[in-house]
């Protein structure tokens, strides 16, 4: 089964202050979208990667992959205003029937069993969404009042959501609601069951310089 992973970078890291969008600043020598590719060519080096970047960024994103030597078959697609646009746009780009794994540029700590996961789940029920456990207490709020919750009953969500690249396609075919939170919701929102996956814990997100400073850590430990 071919695979595919459609990699969304847009970001513009106005919560990292470092005035380079995120996805470009330096973790540990390379720059966070750099790790992010190789995750995934490591996985399988024959994957097909649509790379989705505001058009004003493609010069740079070359230069970086030249300097850096990334072999793998990576496709060039200019994202839209929205995170729904964007992925839209990557998944256009894909013609071919096979798993698209669809995944943040800035996670770049997905670890290989987790790809392994979400591509065997999404191969036999369609789709496959990799999440976490929420390790603390949560509130509900409500009006100027909150209440306690059970924890157990929740999950924390990440990426790469992973499916059937005509069921994916399909589902974007919907007219883009504020509802949309992620590539899972625009599914259901279709109609279509969506099937859980254990993540990895260190599959973090980074948006501020905190999560830069843990990802370096986690870098480091996995060296070792």
């Amino acid at each position: 089964m071919k695979k595919f992973a459609l990699i969304v970078a847009g970001g513009v890291g106005s919560r990292m202050g470092a005035g380079v969008p995120k996805q470009f600043i330096e973790l540990a020598g390379k720059p966070i979208l750099v790790w992010t590719i190789q995750r995934f060519l490591d996985f399988d080096p024959e994957m097909e990667l649509v790379l989705v970047l505001p058009p004003s960024q493609f010069e740079r994103w070359q230069q970086i992959s030249e300097q850096f030597q990334l072999a793998g078959n990576i496709r060039l697609v200019g994202g839209g205003e929205t995170r729904f646009q964007s992925v839209k746009n990557g998944l256009d780009a894909i013609s071919d029937s096979g798993i698209v794994f669809i995944h943040d540029g800035v996670r770049p700590l997905v670890s290989s069993e987790t790809l392994q996961h979400c591509f065997q789940t999404a191969l036999e029920k369609g789709n496959a969404l990799p999440v976490s456990p929420v390790v603390e207490s949560l509130r509900k709020l409500s009006g100027q009042e909150s209440r306690h919750v059970d924890r157990s009953r929740f999950r924390l969500v990440q990426t790469p959501q992973t499916f059937q690249t005509e069921l994916i396609k399909k589902a974007y075919q919907q007219p883009e609601n504020d509802f949309f939170t992620d590539d899972a919701s625009v599914c259901e929102a279709a109609g279509i069951h969506i099937h859980l996956v254990d993540g990895n814990p260190e599959n973090i997100k980074i948006t501020n310089p905190m999560d830069l400073r843990v990802a370096e850590a986690l870098l480091k430990t996995s060296r070792h």
